[in-house]
């Protein structure tokens, strides 16, 4: 009993944490010449913040650096092969959701009658919810100092409907940029 209920828990804790984001693949000037070793941020260097909250550019900017370390790449700012710089685009929104409703369920006549209810006659009762959430956007601008040109401008989508929420969902979206950078230096340059 006690298994089954922690497996219930994992189960629905996992539906509520999941928050996808979609990445778009943006601004290939060059296409990629190699595989590259090193890189600068460039926030990082001239102290430049990517997001509107300081302790949220904090994390993104360490998590960031973390990410790359952790795939081999080392931090150059002498000689980089690549730059890369953050931002965000973080726009406030709001979803409106009708909810109608049927004031004649389908018990007692109704479930014998179905002439009883006409939805012709407006028989609807009809509410309107508002939801605000945040469109979040993680630009990674990812730059060959070489050749001055864009390799690729990386963008993370995502939505925020909690400030609680907000830096867990904003590192995800990260994650998953900096993978698909990861994926096109590592695979395509061998």
């Amino acid at each position: 009993m006690k298994t089954a209920s922690m497996y219930y828990f994992f189960l629905v804790s996992l539906l509520f944490s999941c928050n996808s984001a979609e990445i778009f693949v943006e601004n290939r000037e060059i296409p990629f010449q190699k595989r590259y070793q090193s890189f600068v941020l460039v926030n990082k260097e001239l102290g430049i913040p990517g997001f509107s909250d300081p302790k949220l550019d904090q994390q993104v900017q360490e998590a960031l650096e973390y990410q790359l370390l952790a795939a081999g790449l080392v931090y150059d700012a002498k000689q980089p092969d690549l730059v890369i710089r953050y931002h965000s685009n973080e726009d406030l929104r709001q979803r409106e959701r009708v909810n109608t409703m049927n004031p004649y369920p389908f018990w007692g006549m109704r479930m014998y009658d179905p002439w009883l209810f006409n939805p012709m006659m407006g028989n609807f009762r009809s509410t309107v919810t508002t939801t605000k959430y945040e469109l979040l956007q993680v630009i990674l601008d990812i730059i060959d100092p070489n050749q001055e040109k864009s390799l690729m401008t990386l963008t993370g989508v995502t939505e925020v409907t909690s400030s609680k929420s907000k830096s867990k969902i904003t590192l995800k979206a990260l994650e998953k940029t900096t993978n698909t950078f990861l994926e096109f230096n590592f695979t395509q340059n061998n």
